[in-house]
């Protein structure tokens, strides 16, 4: 057996899995849990800390992710060209890749104001309080959406890349090259 691609695949799946679990599981109880503190200038504080220490993390999965990516693509450059459907899922996994760069990145902008000021009095990860600064609100406001963005596109990922593991099956490469050469069939 021929294991080829599997240094690419795991690259590609452990970082995409870090990236979707650790962003998931910071906005579902990091954000939330720095607000059970009794000191509202202590929950910034937390947060911003939890958030500091998974930025690097997040940073080298998505590093891990794309390089996985690159290999992935360049191990079946030819199903690429040969199967039908293999462009077009591509296609749409690098839309989605796109996109979850794009927010991962500005959350990470809009986390960087957050953090700029240490002891900022804030109700949560994500909810400001009457007396937070306007412009640390409005960035916490951001964020209390784009929490959710980035779990939910690289959610979407998974399931794009699980569904190419489902092309790759003989059956389905078989079926995909004969349609690329008959598209009437």
């Amino acid at each position: 057996m021929v294991l080829q691609n599997f240094p690419s695949r795991a690259l590609h799946d452990v970082g995409l899995s870090a990236w979707f679990g650790g962003t998931l599981a910071n906005a579902v109880s990091l954000n939330r849990a720095a607000g059970v503190t009794d000191r509202y200038s202590e929950a910034g504080r937390v947060t911003n800390t939890g958030w500091n220490l998974w930025t690097p993390v997040n940073a080298a999965a998505i590093g891990m992710h794309l390089v996985g990516a690159v290999g992935l693509t360049w191990g079946n450059k030819g199903r690429l060209v040969t199967q039908k459907g293999v462009a077009g899922m591509s296609a749409l996994k690098a839309v989605l890749t796109a996109a979850a760069l794009g927010v991962t990145a500005y959350s990470r902008v809009l986390g960087r104001k957050v953090s700029e000021q240490q002891d900022v009095p804030v109700e949560s990860g994500t909810e400001p309080t009457e007396t937070t600064p306007a412009e640390v609100a409005k960035a916490q406001q951001q964020l209390k959406l784009l929490q959710w963005a980035v779990p939910a596109i690289t959610g979407a990922m998974i399931v794009v890349t699980a569904y190419a593991g489902e092309q790759q099956r003989p059956t389905s490469v078989k079926a995909g090259v004969l349609q690329r050469l008959n598209p009437l069939s």
